[in-house]
């Protein structure tokens, strides 16, 4: 069957991973029309901040983001891990030199603001107010899908990048629903003139123990002022409005803060006497349950990032692997007119983002257990625990090597179409098999291979030296 061109993609959700997403098209292929459907309106008004370490840092520069956000945020190379007495028992490398760049927290509405900017310089149509309701048909022609106002658009192919509650995931697994993990994370800030330090140059960010569990203390801001205050709680699963209420109570929440402030050190109770009641907010711990694959059946709908593969956040890699998910696709949509077999080339796709997912989880898993409470994690085996204080040892994580990875899944399955570059590879094929081509043959390909070379090295992407 004939692979359709692609003209045109859709993209369900305007977050950080929809936003790169499209981004990334117009990098890789601008010839692609994308639009971009948002379910709320854009607001400049969220609270929060979030954490890109060099893999994904590098995938901001080339779009052009990283600067934008750069001098807006805290960077940092380590999160220290410090016991009840003070005494660092590992660290744990979040971004260096040595992989290009340091790691980066900086607020959600900047990162927002900034790729909405990008987009709109770049032409990139966003689309707000718009929510998703169904998949309508999926074809040889594309996938057309319905609002829930009744409208309707259609497009090569639509991706889902529209969060962990994702109805794009509903099309292609029904019963796919996220599992809550039974921890919720209580989130706060505090101004570092109010933290009794130890030493003036204690560590921050630091993760720091007691028999509660974990605090965590992370700058946020370029000053490095306002600091983040971080831990979870056991806590029954909520429906969404009960968790609003959760969250809106800003009184309950101090006070669960406050249950056994005098077993943390000293420094922690100075975060919780000092905590911003009006920034107290919640994250409860859902999970997406292991997919078997992350598009439809006839690799017409996609799904990325948290819609594919939400995980918690202690190995800050939760935006990080939705950047990744979007420009390694993007860059693969460059690819796909030349292959004979679409879906084999998502396929490959898939199989190789599910690999890297399934490292990151099992890296997630061992640094979750770093913040379970002293008795619960002396029951815990050793290779259940992150212990690995080598930067070096995070280079599998922050150098990723897309473009090479994804050239390397397609090169068993490039299909040459041209008709200039066949005809020359005709000529180098009757050189190679004949010792003394005859005359005419030697002329006409001796006027050719300059020509094949050039043609060569353009559909390559590569220049001749």
């Amino acid at each position: 069957m004939e692979t359709k061109a692609l003209t045109s993609i859709a993209i369900i959700g305007a977050g950080p991973a929809g936003l790169a997403l499209a981004l990334s098209l117009h990098m890789h292929a601008p010839h692609i029309r994308t639009s971009l459907y948002e379910l709320r309106s854009p607001t400049t008004s969220l609270y929060g901040a979030v954490t890109f370490s060099p893999n994904s840092i590098q995938i901001l520069d080339k779009l052009g983001v990283y600067q934008r956000i750069k001098d807006h945020g805290f960077e940092f190379e380590d999160i220290v891990f410090k016991d009840s007495s003070n005494v660092t028992t590992d660290v744990y490398c979040m971004g260096k030199e040595q992989f290009g760049y340091k790691a980066l927290r900086v607020y959600r509405r900047i990162v927002l603001r900034e790729l909405r900017a990008v987009a709109a310089d770049r032409g990139i149509s966003v689309f707000y107010g718009r929510k998703f309701s169904k998949v309508v048909d999926e074809g040889e022609e594309g996938v057309t899908f319905e609002f829930e106002d009744g409208t309707r658009e259609s497009a090569s192919l639509l991706v889902g990048a529209d969060g962990i509650h994702s109805p794009v995931r509903q099309y292609i697994h029904p019963d796919a629903s996220p599992i809550y993990s039974g921890n919720m994370c209580i989130t706060s800030a505090v101004k570092r003139s109010q933290l009794r330090l130890p030493t003036p140059y204690f560590p921050l960010p630091s993760s720091i123990s007691s028999t509660l569990g974990v605090v965590v203390l992370a700058p946020q801001d370029p000053a490095g002022e306002e600091i983040l205050v971080l831990t979870q709680r056991q806590h029954p699963e909520q429906d969404k409005e009960k968790w609003d209420i959760v969250r809106n109570n800003k009184h309950k929440l101090h006070s669960i803060l406050q249950t056994g402030k005098e077993t943390w050190p000293d420094v922690v109770q100075s975060a919780l006497e000092h905590l911003d009641i009006q920034k107290l907010s919640v994250w409860p711990f859902y999970l997406v349950p292991g997919l078997t694959t992350w598009k439809s059946e006839k690799g017409g709908v996609i799904i990325i990032g948290d819609a594919a593969h939400a995980i918690p956040p202690p190995a800050g890699q939760g935006a990080s692997q939705a950047l990744e998910d979007a420009f390694s696709f993007s860059y693969l949509v460059s690819k796909l007119s030349k292959l004979d077999d679409r879906n084999e080339a998502l396929m490959k796709w898939e199989k190789y983002r599910m690999a890297r997912m399934e490292r990151v989880t099992e890296l997630t898993r061992k640094l979750s257990n770093r913040r379970l409470p002293a008795e619960a994690l002396v029951k815990l085996l050793l290779e259940d625990v992150f212990v690995d204080g080598a930067k070096e040892g995070q280079s599998w994580l922050y150098e990723p090597r897309i473009e090479k990875t994804v050239d390397d899944l397609l090169s068993k399955l490039t299909k040459i179409s041209d008709p200039a570059i066949e005809s020359n590879l005709d000529l180098l094929s009757m050189l190679t098999t004949s010792k003394t081509p005859e005359p005419a043959v030697e002329s006409k390909l001796a006027a050719s291979l300059t020509a094949a070379a050039l043609i060569l090295s353009v559909s390559s992407g590569k220049a001749i030296a």
